[in-house]
């Protein structure tokens, strides 16, 4: 859905088609004006400074998952590691700014506008008469030729990700002179400010040969505030340094090394000096903040470190320094600030979301540390440094407290993440098939309760993602779940006995196993999923791999008190996992189903049917929920466990299944081997682009299987796919973004995907690094970034965040 980081576009073949179903929907009124736009509900947390308080020079350490397979952002494999190094290095005619809208950038483009719309749309670039490219060479109208050239998918010898927008293009013309640049339109293209950011080089994109080969290891060629200067492999760093031919503001460090550190290494890395700055998981963000405070240990789990430094991020105040500092905003009320009760018991970790990189999913890896269901507390724990058993308690001790020591000097920067996680609903077969299901499971959720459990114990704003294609604060959003409606039990339970689905009805237990096991799928329990190749493999990253159990049905085979006494489902006496680590005594699912919901009370339910379950055609109503199975997947299987216990109440049953990482993706979203599952999308600026692929209606190919682009619900319709076109082909500015919140309010109605949460990022940092941090949806200004000069100050805190 976004420039930065999407793959190809993805054709995907399912083996069946099915034509959506048409249900009346509540009136989907005209768009209202772009002050529902509102702001973006978390602000950039960046400890700003001014560039005279930043020093000159210096070496900034930032760590990155890997180091990039190409340095060509249009090629598949691109990574966000190619993005970070292209946005420091390379021209963009517009970046993204705090509230995710397009901005010119000064420092290439002087002016950009269209200058003619008949018979056809011209726009006119006028380059800054200082912008050259570090051989000397002006940048100028071949660059933006060759660059057109080689994305406008006509030359099927490059081997390009996306084409969007530059096929539209008819030619790319000179202006009066090298720094004017005409680029007219074969047909109307509303997204134009998308093209040419980044810009490469005509060496780059004059050939075939040099697109495909020329750019992946390395670029000669830049244009930024930083040039590439060394990729060491083997040692798995990116070295950017000053561009000594940039006409801009000067950078204040001397470099930025990229380094690629697991997520499980990177705390021990940031208290050895090792890293600067480094995206990092909430259970590593506590024991930054709880060290930083100086508090009576460094241990995560101990009373009051939960809340990380809630007191001081409520008052804008830091306890190190007493001044206003941005990095400790909390940007939540009273009420976000302060955990449930039942979370702030004994604190078990679980993880974060995993935030670098786009069109990601929520079972990225993530830390090491974090616990599984069935890990020990931190108490039982060996250190991040590996200590023996046989270490000596004092040398536990003494390394503890050495990197608690370290860790003062660091704090944790947060915001929420541009990118969006979703329930989505396969439509292409079984119950979700029947866009009355499908609205059925919907309604019967609580997103406000789902986004508390993600995002109020890390004391961000807990508020449900309103639209499918943009986020707050972006000029596209406007809150449309209207269209489908809130969390209503009674009408999601209307909807399922609409759909012919009735409690006490004849359950053949042979249909219902293979219903919800799906082609290929085991549904006993215990049993891994073995739709892919890997996914009958024990996942060594996931210690309490479960394989398959079903959340709803009579379980006999995982009763809550058998064993050790722990609810086999949670691991934790009965507790479920919440985001952030802390246990909350969720509500017991009824093991024995629901007798008599849905039925006139003293209604007994047939012999021979399963009490409770809601049944058609001889099948329980049992949906797979397919989740992966790594560490870093804690919080997709605490929300999982949420939503399932929201279905159950009206009579759903869900299997849970979990699989590799490895596997997730690839094996059972885009291949439509799931009927619930947990991923993200990115937000774009420019959705009637980006998002059209994402919603697209399926398409029949002649073979009789569909080709489906990024669309892995399997669900669209005409009247969307005719919105995004209307909208992308005007260039009336409020006309394009009514027809996107009325394409997003009949996304919405169609239930294939239901908006959750915005993701969170927290990012570690030295208290001494300025300009650098949780960037949100702003584009990094690099050249800005520094260190403090000695007894200067960074920025007063800006207001708490809505």
């Amino acid at each position: 859905m976004s420039h930065d980081g999407l793959g190809p576009r993805a054709i995907m073949r399912s083996v069946t088609f099915l034509t959506a179903t048409v249900l009346a929907v509540p009136l989907l009124a005209a768009c209202g004006s772009d002050d529902e736009a509102g702001k973006p509900l978390a602000a950039q947390d960046i400890a700003t400074a001014g560039r005279a308080r930043v020093a000159d020079g210096g070496t900034l350490h930032w760590a990155v998952d890997d180091v990039p397979e190409t340095f060509n952002s249009f090629q598949a494999d691109a990574d966000a590691a190619t993005n970070r190094v292209a946005q420091a290095v390379l021209p963009a005619m517009y970046r993204l700014d705090a509230a995710g809208r397009p901005r010119r950038d000064a420092d290439y483009l002087e002016s950009a506008k269209v200058v003619d719309t008949e018979p056809k749309q011209v726009v006119l670039y006028r380059l800054d008469q200082q912008a050259v490219w570090s051989d000397g060479r002006e940048i100028g109208a071949a660059d933006f030729a060759a660059q057109w050239r080689a994305l406008s998918g006509k030359d099927s010898a490059y081997w390009t990700a996306r084409n969007a927008g530059y096929d539209r293009i008819e030619k790319v013309e000179r202006g009066r002179n090298d720094l004017e640049v005409r680029v007219t339109f074969a047909r109307p293209y509303a997204d134009w400010r998308s093209l040419f950011s980044p810009l490469y080089p005509k060496d780059v994109m004059g050939t075939p040969d040099a697109f495909n080969d020329g750019a992946r290891r390395k670029l000669k060629v830049t244009a930024g505030p930083f040039a590439l200067q060394k990729v060491d492999r083997k040692a798995k760093t990116v070295t950017l340094a000053r561009n000594p031919r940039w006409w801009g503001r000067p950078a204040k460090l001397s470099e930025i090394v990229l380094t690629a550190v697991p997520r499980e290494d990177r705390a021990s890395a940031l208290a050895a000096g090792k890293l600067d700055l480094a995206e990092v998981d909430p259970a590593d963000a506590r024991r930054i903040e709880t060290a930083a405070k100086g508090s009576a240990g460094a241990d995560a789990s101990a009373p009051g470190a939960a809340e990380g430094t809630g007191a001081a991020r409520k008052s804008g105040k830091s306890e190190h320094s007493g001044k206003a500092d941005p990095s400790e905003e909390s940007g939540t009320t009273d009420d976000e600030q302060q955990p449930d009760d039942e979370q702030q018991s004994d604190e078990k970790k679980t993880d974060g979301d995993k935030s670098d990189g786009y069109k990601k999913t929520d079972g990225d890896k993530s830390d090491g540390d974090q616990k599984t269901h069935g890990d020990k507390s931190d108490g039982e724990k060996k250190s991040d440094d590996g200590d023996s058993d046989e270490e000596s308690t004092d040398g536990k001790a003494s390394r503890a407290a050495a990197a608690k020591d370290a860790s003062r000097d660091l704090e944790v920067r947060r915001s929420l993440e541009p990118a969006y996680t979703q329930l989505a609903l396969n439509g292409s077969e079984g119950p979700l098939a029947d866009e009355r299901v499908r609205r059925a499971v919907a309604r019967a959720l609580d997103r406000k309760e789902l986004a508390k459990l993600v995002l109020r114990p890390l004391g961000l704003p807990a508020e449900p993602v309103g639209s499918h294609l943009a986020l707050s604060g972006q000029a596209a959003y406007a809150d449309n779940s209207g269209a489908l409606g809130g969390q209503d039990t009674a009408e999601a339970r209307a909807l399922l006995g609409d759909a012919g689905w009735v409690p006490g009805g004849r359950v053949d237990e042979e249909k219902t196993e293979k219903a919800a096991g799906g082609e290929g799928e085991k549904s006993d329990r215990g049993a891994k999923s073995s739709s892919s190749p890997k996914a009958g493999k024990k996942d060594d990253s996931d210690g309490d791999d479960e394989g398959t159990y079903i959340v709803g049905e009579d379980d006999k085979g995982r009763p809550a008190s058998a064993g050790d006494g722990k609810d086999q489902r949670s691991g934790h006496d009965g507790r479920h996992l919440a985001q952030d680590g802390r246990p909350w005594v969720g509500r017991e699912l009824s093991q024995g189903g629901m007798a008599g919901a849905y039925a006139p009370k003293g209604t007994a339910a047939p012999a021979g049917s399963a009490s409770g379950v809601l049944a058609k055609d001889g099948k329980a109503l049992n949906l797979r929920f397919v989740l992966p199975s790594g560490e870093g997947s804690e919080t997709l299987r605490a929300v999982a466990e949420r939503i399932s216990s929201m279905l159950v109440k009206v009579g759903i049953r869900t299997q849970i299944t979990k699989v590799s990482e490895a596997s997730y993706f690839k094996d059972h979203i885009a291949s439509g081997q799931y009927d619930l599952a947990l991923y993200s999308w990115p937000a774009s600026a420019f959705p009637a682009t980006d998002a059209r692929p994402i919603y697209a209606k399926p398409v029949p190919a002649a073979d009789g299987s569909l080709t489906v682009e990024q669309n892995y619900t399997r669900v669209g319709t005409d009247q969307v796919d005719q919105l995004f076109d209307r909208a992308v082909a005007t260039l009336d500015e409020d006309e394009a973004r009514d027809l996107l919140r009325k394409a997003d309010s009949r996304i919405w109605a169609a239930a294939g995907s239901i908006p959750l949460y915005q993701r969170p990022q927290l990012v570690a940092a030295r208290k001494d690094l300025v300009n650098a941090g949780a960037f949100g949806f702003g584009t990094p200004v690099y050249e800005d970034m520094g260190f403090l000069k000695k007894g200067a100050v960074r920025d007063a805190a800006s207001p708490s965040q809505k």
